[in-house]
């Protein structure tokens, strides 16, 4: 961490998640998404050894944006808990009808999200929230659906986490994708427990230089090594920046993120 012109510069690990269906849901069932999901959230951490009355969390509805403390094991969000999380959804989920069913999105981030006056700023927070947003991901889970969670990892996660062996996960396990979705431009890799995300018709969307359309992402053809994050420069496109426009208040919490 060190301090320039524009004040500490600090890296933090970012969660972001939401549930599919909830605009379309009833009253009751929006009642029931908004008690469920902060349990089995804050059940699937403390499973993973993680401290979930430390994040930093904004919550709205049937999302939730999450600020790791300094120094958060990485490895712990990204499999113990995404796996503790999908069991819990899983068993949440035993007997129900379909439409009573509790699926959801998460992405992780690690990146820049420092400490302001009044909450957060940096670039960190508006990529987690743009890949939770992405079409990729939501086709992925529609396109999977017995399926209780979908998730995405940037770049900085996926290539030094889980390419270099420090989770039980294999890379082949994910899928690259790029993500665009207003000013943000870039990547993300996604895995679908209990599916065959490369199986999966994401419809061509998230598809480009470097990344798979539907087959053996995540590596190199026939290399079993991982690709490493393009520039848009690489993809045919002009030179992307990530902006922040607005910000999302929660008490006396303020993130610089827009929907």
């Amino acid at each position: 961490m060190s301090v320039g012109a524009m004040g500490v510069f600090d890296r933090r690990l970012l969660l972001a998640v939401d549930a599919r269906g909830y605009g379309s849901a009833d009253t009751a069932r929006q009642r029931e998404i908004q008690t469920v999901l902060p349990r089995l959230l804050s059940e699937a951490a403390e499973a993973a050894g993680l401290d979930r009355a430390s994040w930093v969390r904004q919550a709205a509805g049937d999302s939730e944006f999450a600020v790791l403390p300094t120094g958060s094991d990485e490895q712990a969000l990204v499999e113990p808990f995404m796996r503790g999380l999908d069991a819990r959804l899983r068993a949440h989920n035993r007997g129900r009808v379909p439409g009573a069913r509790l699926a959801l999105r998460a992405a992780v981030h690690f990146g820049p999200a420092s400490e302001a006056p009044n909450g957060f700023v940096g670039p960190g927070p508006v990529e987690v929230s743009r890949i939770l947003e992405s079409d990729p991901l939501h086709r992925a889970l529609a396109e999977a659906p017995d399926a209780a969670l979908a998730v995405a990892l940037t770049a900085p996660v996926f290539t030094e986490l889980v390419a270099q062996g420090y989770t039980n996960f294999r890379p082949e396990e994910f899928r690259e994708v790029v993500v665009e979705k207003k000013e943000y431009w870039g990547r993300a890799w996604l895995w679908v427990p209990g599916y065959d995300v490369h199986a999966l018709d994401l419809g061509g969307v998230g598809s480009g230089s470097g990344a798979d359309s539907g087959s053996g992402s995540g590596s190199a053809a026939g290399s079993g090594e991982p690709t490493a994050p393009a520039t848009p420069a690489e993809s045919g496109g002009d030179s992307a920046t990530t902006n922040l426009y607005g910000t999302v208040i929660h008490g006396n919490v303020v993130f610089g993120i827009s929907k």
